[in-house]
């Protein structure tokens, strides 16, 4: 039930969107494209899911055997999954594969995809920040959001590299929570002490991966850059860096069906001192794609996991 009701708020979204615009000023910002751009930063998602699935590959403990072609699988499966269940569970979902091939324990292979999900999101921020010091034209809401997303970041550091700090978080959150997150804060509460064991014993290792983490993200970046280029519109690349996040996180609201309608409200607010609303709209169309892609791309490896699960 809560998934139709985010399908339908993100199609409302999109048709006041639409409504509001001249439609055919979006067909007409497509048809002008330019083509080889267009080709190149759609083209980045096959790139994109490659690095992310060596960095699956090396976040893997010594020992277990994990297939450069059955990483890239796993990460195209959970994409599909991320299309249809609430609040990124494709990852979650993940982490049951991982299990059930026999690479690792069922809580270790959850606590790999919760370090995985706080790096993308830590990178993300971290681009964000940066973005935003170097943002020439800011006014109250952008130091707003600036201090919002330096207070994140500093909070997932600290999540990250104090369990004191870790446990005091959630204690708090399953005070405050509701009964039906109660249970899910505990076992995120085990699987996140469990992370700080696993993760923290071998430094250079937790470095390599943040550090793989911060250049994927500049490479997701870099691709909404490119769609820009692609639409035939421009923004310096820095100021991209602090807007394109900004967008990002709007989509991550558990309000709407995979972020369709607040994503795209986001980018049209955002750019608007850039280009036009049609243009900014024919973004949020190709952000989409974003998603869209790799979830296409996984639909003959979700089926193979599907297969698995009801053996």
């Amino acid at each position: 039930m809560k998934r139709l009701i985010s399908i339908a708020v993100s199609l409302i979204i999109l048709g006041v969107i639409y409504w509001k615009i001249d439609f055919q000023g979006l067909i007409q910002v497509f048809q002008n494209c330019n083509g080889w751009w267009m080709a190149i930063s759609l083209g980045m998602v096959v790139p994109l899911t490659m690095f992310t699935a060596w960095r699956l590959q090396q976040l893997m403990p010594q020992g277990a055997k994990l297939g450069f072609g059955e990483a890239n699988r796993l990460i195209l499966a959970a994409s599909t999954l991320n299309m249809v269940l609430p609040s990124k569970m494709g990852d979650i979902a993940k982490a049951y594969f991982i299990r059930e091939q026999g690479h690792l324990s069922g809580s270790l292979s959850l606590s790999l995809v919760v370090f995985e999900k706080a790096c993308d999101m830590l990178s993300l921020l971290l681009w964000c920040a940066f973005g935003l010091m170097l943002y020439p034209q800011k006014d109250l809401l952008f130091w707003t959001m600036t201090v919002g997303v330096a207070l994140g970041f500093a909070i997932g550091i600290l999540l990250l590299s104090s369990r004191k700090f870790a446990q005091i978080f959630f204690l708090i959150g399953k005070r405050f929570a509701p009964k039906k997150l109660k249970l899910k804060f505990e076992k995120l509460q085990m699987s996140w002490g469990e992370m700080h064991d696993y993760f923290w014993r071998d430094k250079a290792q937790l470095f390599k991966i943040t550090g793989i983490s911060v250049f994927i993200w500049f490479l997701h970046l870099l691709q909404i850059w490119l769609f820009i280029l692609a639409l035939n519109a421009w923004v310096p690349f820095l100021v991209n860096l602090a807007l394109a996040p900004l967008a990002i996180l709007a989509g991550l609201l558990p309000l709407t069906f995979a972020g369709v309608g607040t994503r795209d409200a986001a980018l049209i607010v955002f750019y608007m001192r850039f280009f036009d609303v049609p243009t900014a709209a024919a973004l949020g169309v190709l952000c989409t794609s974003r998603y869209l892609l790799p979830a296409i791309g996984g639909l003959p490896s979700l089926g193979q996991y599907l297969a698995i699960v009801r053996s």
